[in-house]
């Protein structure tokens, strides 16, 4: 303790000593000289205003590190590595934890946060295409920070609290196409001043899903996380059910928060409540920023999901992360995958037969589009990678064949057949079936979105993650990736590697070089939204959810 105090007092700058030695002889406190005579009124008149001043002066440094809302989570590092001295650290620390906010959420209690990247570069015995390969972007020091304005916190003190209007939210998809729904659905109960019931999921048609928002998600975590920002309540009150309910539909893509209002808020103030299904994609990416922010919010922090779920995904992350660094690949080659996109399997002609007849009976799954050849939707960039194209591509980056590739996404089509031309360039292939023990799994194998959930976590703390085509999954982990310190995340250049990929003559030297030029600047440095503003904040959080320091 002494010691700590002694490094303590060394780190602080020493002031000059005159100004308060000026000021403590001035002081009717100082000892004063022999003297028969009192403290003039001039110096005593001075002592007071010079302790007002410095009063005043430190009234201003608490106000100015004392976080003034719960809407705001304060900029947090999530690396290992901090720019500021351990005892500076330590100090703030103590100056926080003795005024605490009320239930207020910080990064690293409300977040999911993965496990550290492996550093590999001070290895001597790896080799520089393979040190190039694991290497870890440069944040070029973003990091998260959610201050709101105080036009919005001003506004939260009458929406939180909010007991007379309820917005009713039905979303389905996938799992990360629900978390895409609920966190619009929050930010439309903002917009609308309006309370938001507990998002209802609706049965998955594709793989027959029942799991409720609890099941998935941890419920009280969401309602106090977002308590500053909308009220979460678990059902309408009694007195706002009705024998006929409308469910509002037929919503435009990427509607304004000015188009909502205008074509809800009359309704939700007449029926004091109003239940909208079909929100994907429909509101606009762009929002102003408060309401980014708020994205930012739910997505990172507030939906956490439920700790059955978060510790059987950690546990298989660290059987994976514990033998060193390792890939993440979603792998989107499941068969609805292929009706969907109408893309050839490279199976051969039994397997594309069988895609082509569903194709042919489930017509609503099918894309957009449909007017184009499957070569002219290949050469587009809109089919998944298949196993074989990704092998190609990783070891042209660099990565080694000892890598360890985690591969996230469902039952593929074709089963071990489809996966095998990746294991036999990449031996060391595993899958939460594989990793998972005696029983782990059996809870949740009817439960697509739970599977899914283990899927994100471990991709999450994957050094590398790779998707082979885009989608939900594939933006959201970009996102959040880049959220919590920025972990490499290789987008495959699809149109550009296809004329490549399908040359038979070029040699293994060009093809590397070819890959690693046209994926140079696609390795997770940070991008700016603002730059392209129809892309998804929760896809690229710099600059509205992540701060310069």
């Amino acid at each position: 303790m002494a010691k700590a105090a002694k490094n303590f007092k060394n780190s602080c700058v020493t002031l000059p000593p005159s100004i308060f030695f000026h000021f403590l002889a001035i002081s009717p406190l100082s000892t004063p000289k022999r003297s028969s005579r009192s403290p003039s009124p001039s110096l005593t008149l001075l002592f007071f205003f010079s302790t007002f001043i410095l009063c005043t002066f430190f009234g201003i440094c608490i106000l100015t590190f004392y976080p003034i809302s719960q809407n705001s989570i304060p900029c947090s590092s999530l690396s290992h590595s901090s720019p500021l001295p351990p005892v500076l650290l330590a100090s703030l620390s103590s100056i926080f934890n003795d005024y605490p906010e009320k239930d207020e959420p910080t990064l690293s209690s409300s977040a999911l946060v993965p496990l550290p990247a492996h550093g590999v570069s001070a290895n001597p015995n790896i080799s520089a295409a393979e040190r190039e390969f694991w290497r870890q972007p440069d944040g070029q020091g973003y990091r998260p920070c959610l201050d709101f304005t105080l036009d919005y916190r001003k506004k939260s003190a009458k929406i939180s609290k909010e007991k007379r209007k309820f917005l009713v939210v039905v979303v389905s998809g996938g799992l990360n196409q629900q978390r895409n729904q609920i966190v619009d659905a929050v930010v439309i109960a903002r917009i609308l001043e309006a309370a938001l019931v507990v998002p209802v999921l609706q049965v998955n048609r594709i793989w027959g899903d029942e799991s409720e928002f609890s099941d998935i998600f941890d419920l009280e975590h969401f309602k106090k996380t977002l308590q500053a920002d909308v009220r979460v309540v678990l059902s309408l009150p009694s007195s706002h059910l009705v024998s006929k309910q409308s469910i509002e539909n037929q919503i435009p893509f990427h509607v304004s928060p000015m188009w909502i209002r205008a074509r809800f808020l009359h309704q939700l103030n007449e029926e004091r409540f109003l239940i909208l299904k079909g929100l994907d994609s429909r509101l606009s990416k762009n929002l102003p920023p408060d309401l980014q922010k708020l994205r930012c919010k739910v997505a990172f922090h507030a939906l956490r999901f439920t700790n059955p779920i978060q510790e059987l995904g950690n546990r298989i992350a660290r059987r994976m992360w514990i033998e060193g660094p390792y890939i993440a690949i979603h792998l989107r080659i499941e068969k609805d995958v292929w009706v969907r996109t109408g893309c050839p399997t490279g199976l051969g002609n039994e397997y594309d037969k069988i895609i082509a007849e569903d194709r042919e009976t489930n017509t609503d799954f099918l894309t957009d589009k449909l007017n184009m050849t499957i070569s002219a939707r290949r050469l587009a960039g809109l089919c998944p990678l298949s196993a074989l194209e990704v092998a190609r591509l990783l070891k042209g980056l660099g990565a080694p064949s000892h890598a360890r590739i985690y591969i996230a996404g469902g039952e593929p089509f074709g089963g071990n057949c489809a996966l095998q031309p990746l294991a036999n360039e990449f031996p060391n292939v595993a899958t939460k079936e594989m990793l998972a023990r005696e029983g782990e799994l059996t809870p949740y194998m009817n439960r697509a979105s739970v599977l899914a959930a283990i899927d994100y976590i471990v991709s999450l703390s994957s050094d590398v993650f790779v998707p082979s085509h885009g989608g939900n999954m594939a933006r959201a982990m970009q996102g959040h990736r880049a959220y919590v310190g920025h972990r490499k995340y290789i987008k495959p250049n699809k149109r550009m590697m296809l004329p490549l990929l399908e040359d038979t003559i070029v040699s293994e030297e060009e093809f590397s070089k070819s890959m690693q030029k046209l994926h140079k600047y696609s390795k997770g440095q940070p991008q700016l939204r603002n730059n392209k503003l129809d892309r998804d904040v929760l896809a690229y959080p710099v600059p509205e959810c992540m701060c310069k320091h």
